[in-house]
């Protein structure tokens, strides 16, 4: 019973031409793909997290390789654009006790054929601390971590939809992609 029921699922998802977003973001960036994060000024600690960040998304969600400028099929540049916390929730007393992590990344990357794309992402993630405290070093640390995470993801899918709709070719002469 438990070998028909995985066939069944087997047959769903080749039949109903099921692919992952992999194939669609490879489409577009190739197999070699050179990253270049932005160090800021301001925040160097969060951009060497976030420069790893895409690398692991790059090797982990892309299935692409890590490459060096000149043998890359793209050129992969982020910069961060702004960092934020806005408070969510307060308490009885009027304390704030959550607290939502904004992260922009400005993205442009450029093919070995010279074609560029340039698009900016936004990360959340909300998260909790004690009443009538601050955030603490480590609290802001994790929450622009899992704010980029979700801007990258964000990044992960603009490219896979490109790619579906331009089956990694051309790129549309006007595209408006907006993921809500």
């Amino acid at each position: 019973m438990k070998f028909l029921s995985s066939l069944l699922i087997v047959f769903i998802f080749v039949g109903c031409g099921y692919k992952p977003s992999v194939k669609y973001t490879r489409k577009v960036l190739g197999e070699r793909i050179h990253v270049n994060v932005s160090i800021s000024r301001k925040d160097p600690k969060n951009s060497v997290l976030i420069k790893d960040a895409v690398n692991e998304a790059v090797i982990g969600r892309f299935g692409a390789s890590l490459s060096d400028e000149k043998s890359a099929d793209t050129n992969l540049y982020v910069t961060i654009g702004s960092t934020s916390f806005t408070p969510t929730a307060y308490d009885a007393d009027g304390y704030v006790i959550s607290y939502k992590a904004k992260v922009t990344l400005k993205t442009k990357y450029t093919t070995k054929t010279g074609k560029t794309k340039s698009f900016t992402t936004i990360g959340e993630y909300d998260f909790p601390i004690e009443a009538n405290s601050v955030i603490s070093d480590t609290k802001r640390f994790e929450a622009i971590k899992y704010a980029s995470m979700d801007a990258i993801n964000e990044i992960i899918s603009k490219i896979a939809i490109i790619g579906q709709i331009t089956g990694g070719n051309n790129f549309p002469k006007k595209e408006r992609i907006y993921l809500k």
